[in-house]
């Protein structure tokens, strides 16, 4: 039986979902470990971390959703071979199809129902040209071009704009109202379940933040419903913003999330070695990282992205549709930045093990002969994984955030996909126009600080749970004296 699509596989898309699943089985040894539990519950009972962690919460929810990615079947012709078509979509793009069909001719501010540049528009009365006293069509007059899909609902957008919005903000209000209380049952519901012997997790800090986010989707889902508006405004060739954004929150989380997973390898092998054999291994592994550290990193970087670049525009018949080359693009980026970042926790683990196979149990080990593998598997990098965790965090959001500085010097991912970083990018030559094209920065702007943000919270957190130098332990209050 032939599907009306097929299947895309992108390099990116197998990473993701094979992180997911170590992530899954990870959850499930630290459900059966009990130091591991206890340890996770003081970052979740910090409010900061649990908000942070339900925002990221939902932007991997969105990621998932956009790395299953198919291509529709074409019509059938007679005789001939089922062909698909060559643009690739995932099940995001399906969810936010009104805002890929709703494309305008070019600028037009939030919530705009005209276009944002002056145009020569025909005047005309019921989709008929207006003519003079002569029967002489009126000439074309400067003006500011009525939008196609924006507010086109609106039979006078100049009286009946404002009623319409606030229209659609209550109602967007009151559903997000509705699934805040929903949640408010769930967690109260939870916090019954939950022991009362343990310090309770911070869910009223993931419930109000739920709220915030279920409001504002409701205000963006009320606000282009139907004959809606775009709620960020369009850009230069009339794309919705929204979309654009909500589209590159999966190329941060791939870039963050991928380019720390290839950092690993290197910064284990090579720390951990060069920590325990000490001598001319250590100077050799030293000398490396040394020689990596000293070359900046931009350029490096750089000249590695424009190899994998001529590499890729000599081998065009290797990829069938456009994405499948970005997304190659982008999975060479993330091994780059991983080739050359992992210097800095190869410092750490290098420190940590020179500590460690100095204590009583790696001495005895090595007097009962157990080998050197041996050793530093079982031994020493089981105490050494808290400084992996803490560092793997700490550098999702610097990752993605250096997204972001090499798309805006064009070297990092390719124009054709979405990103933070390509639409600063081009926001850079908006905002120096006359006026100023400001909603598209503005957007890349917002929604980069709040994963980085976020990130960076949960990241203290994490590193406060599981640094036992970063603890603070702080006095139970004395229980009062009564007189006898």
């Amino acid at each position: 039986m032939d599907l009306p699509f097929k299947f895309v596989t992108l390099w990116t898309d197998v990473v993701l979902w094979v992180m997911l699943l170590g992530l899954g089985l990870y959850v499930r040894q630290v459900r059966r470990d009990a130091a591991l539990r206890a340890t996770w519950r003081r970052v979740f009972v910090t409010p900061s971390a649990m908000a942070s962690a339900v925002l990221l919460g939902v932007m991997l929810l969105m990621t998932l959703a956009d790395s299953l990615h198919f291509r529709r079947a074409l019509p059938d012709v007679v005789g001939g071979v089922r062909a698909y078509d060559t643009r690739t979509e995932s099940v995001l793009d399906i969810g936010l199809a009104k805002l890929i069909a709703s494309r305008e001719n070019s600028y037009s501010q939030p919530l705009a129902t005209h276009g944002f540049s002056k145009e020569s528009v025909p005047p005309q009365a019921d989709d008929k040209p207006v003519l003079d006293e002569h029967g002489v069509p009126t000439l074309p007059a400067r003006a500011y071009p009525r939008l196609r899909y924006g507010g086109a609902g609106l039979a006078e957008p100049e009286r009946d704009w404002a009623g319409d919005i606030a229209m659609r903000l209550t109602w967007g209000t009151l559903g997000g109202a509705a699934v805040s209380l929903l949640l408010w049952l769930l967690v109260r519901t939870a916090r019954a379940h939950a022991t009362t012997a343990a310090q309770p997790l911070a869910w009223r800090a993931a419930w109000v933040t739920a709220s915030v986010m279920a409001v504002l989707v409701g205000w963006g889902l009320a606000l282009s419903w139907g004959q809606g508006y775009h709620v960020l405004g369009t850009d230069r060739t009339g794309n919705d913003v929204l979309y654009m954004t909500l589209k590159s929150v999966r190329t941060a989380f791939v870039i963050g999330s991928l380019a720390t997973l290839a950092t690993l390898p290197f910064a284990l092998v090579f720390g951990i070695a060069a920590g325990y054999f000490k001598g001319w291994v250590d100077d050799v592994i030293q000398y490396i990282y040394t020689v990596l550290s000293s070359v900046p990193n931009i350029l490096l970087i750089a000249a590695c992205v424009l190899m994998v670049q001529v590499f890729l525009d000599k081998h065009p018949e290797l990829f069938e549709t456009g994405l499948e080359r970005a997304d190659l693009k982008i999975f060479l980026l993330c091994l780059i930045l991983g080739l050359t970042g992992w210097a800095g926790l190869c410092r750490l683990l290098r420190a940590e093990t020179l500590k460690l196979r100095e204590l009583e149990y790696v001495q005895a080990a090595t007097a009962f002969g157990v080998s050197h593998w041996r050793i530093m598997q079982r031994h020493v990098l089981p105490n050494v994984m808290h400084l992996v965790l803490i560092t793997t965090v700490l550098e999702f959001s610097g990752l993605i955030l250096y997204e972001a500085v090499l798309s805006y010097v064009g070297v990092g991912v390719d124009p054709s996909m979405n990103s933070f970083g390509g639409m600063i990018n081009q926001a850079r030559v908006e905002m120096s126009r006359d006026p100023i094209v400001w909603w598209s920065f503005l957007a890349a702007f917002v929604f980069m600080v709040a994963i980085v943000l976020s990130a960076n919270l949960f990241a203290d957190a994490v590193r406060d749970a599981f640094d036992p130098r970063a603890r603070v332990y702080r006095a139970r209050p004395r229980a009062a004296v009564h007189p006898a």
